[in-house]
């Protein structure tokens, strides 16, 4: 069987974990950790990055620094994953959904500003399978009414809105290194991104338990205590240490991953012409990072049809997001019924390919004729 995902190892991870260990400093914020983000803050020259447990962590960090108070707006896509509205819930916000593009599953700037009330504290885009949204038109609604945006740049590493990094663009990024993401943290793992200098003493001291304590180890302070509110957010050293070694090949990773995407693209292509899928559309002002190949099929019966036409051939093609809209915890704690017609597509009709570092060309070939094979076998019925 052909998996989905596979995590890929550079072979260096045992290694500097070891060191981690070695080293006698496990917990967070040591070595390991500040390589990190010296890495990202050099390589895509981010203002500041703190490394977190997870990018759902990212973004309740996020939350909190926006200073979400009850009763609050949030405009989030419903087609996303929970955590890109969960993070704002925690902290009291109520969450107003916004439907897709029509030519891919981001958020639709053009419909923001229907959106917008006099309770808009935050829009959270998000870059669904690393291409940018519209962030010059979402930037421009939202400085016009003071929101704050907030990237939720889970999937995005390594992919550029006209030449910007993403997760550089907002007020905040966040990133994730979940072991289904191009680069990982050892299984779980993410980031936030401060854009703003104000925002940055805060986000150490909530990112340390709600204490200075980044600011004692940096001898800023004869002794550090509880000034803020806070979680414990660092990921451990062995955490870090296994993402160093990925981020050391990155490149070579994201080569790798551009080169599967195109076998994939060029050889469905016919399929598209022929009216049978839809394949990825990527604005003139996004880069691609390959962090998943997707397409859309005509209707649900074509996309779970082909699912388990792959499997039964031997390769495991998965759907995406269910609608957050259509949620049981959305129906039972809010009366809004909204009508997003092209999220409801995208939830009916999309289908993720297999996609990793170590999937071989002929493997490629072989999903592209199997899906090719799938709809040869409607049309003789």
């Amino acid at each position: 069987m052909i998996p989905f995902n596979k995590p890929f190892l550079t072979g260096k991870e045992v290694y500097y974990m070891f060191q981690a260990v070695f080293n006698g400093k496990l917990s967070g914020n040591g070595e390991f950790t500040n390589k990190c983000q010296k890495f990202f803050e050099e390589h895509y020259g981010f203002l500041k990055t703190l490394l977190t447990t997870s990018g759902s962590d990212a973004l309740e960090m996020a939350a909190i620094l926006c200073d979400i108070k009850p009763g609050d707006e949030v405009i989030v896509p419903s087609y996303t994953f929970v955590s890109s509205a969960l993070a704002f819930v925690r902290e009291g916000a109520h969450i107003i959904f916004a439907d897709s593009c029509k030519e891919n599953p981001n958020i639709d700037p053009d419909k923001l500003e229907d959106l917008i009330t006099e309770k808009t504290k935050v829009i959270v885009p998000v870059h669904y399978a690393g291409v940018a949204c519209d962030m010059d038109k979402i930037i421009e609604v939202a400085h016009r009414h003071g929101i704050l945006v907030v990237e939720d740049n889970a999937q995005g590493l390594d992919s550029y809105y006209k030449g910007r990094p993403l997760g550089s663009i907002g007020d905040f990024g966040c990133v994730s290194f979940h072991e289904t993401k191009n680069v990982t943290a050892g299984g779980e793992g993410g980031m936030l991104i401060i854009n703003d200098e104000q925002y940055i003493r805060r986000a150490e001291i909530i990112w340390e338990k709600g204490t200075n304590r980044a600011e004692f180890f940096r001898g800023m302070v004869d002794k550090y205590g509880w000034v803020d509110t806070g979680s414990s957010f660092l990921p451990a050293e062995i955490n870090a240490a296994f993402l160093l070694a990925q981020l050391e090949d990155l490149t070579e990773i994201q080569n790798r991953r551009k080169d599967i995407w195109k076998l994939y693209y060029d050889g469905l292509k016919l399929l598209e012409a022929e009216g049978y899928v839809k394949l990825p559309f990527i604005p003139d002002y996004a880069t691609n990072n390959a962090h998943m190949f997707y397409m859309t099929c005509r209707n649900l019966d074509d996309r779970q049809g082909l699912i388990s036409y792959l499997k039964k051939n031997g390769a495991l093609a998965v759907f995406h997001y269910l609608a957050l809209h259509r949620s049981k915890y959305y129906t039972e704690h809010y009366t809004e019924r909204p009508s997003l017609p092209n999220c409801d597509r995208y939830v009916d009709t999309l289908i993720r390919l297999p996609m990793f570092f170590e999937l071989k060309d002929e493997e490629v070939q072989y999903v592209i004729e199997k899906v090719k094979g799938f709809y040869k076998d409607k049309l003789s019925k």
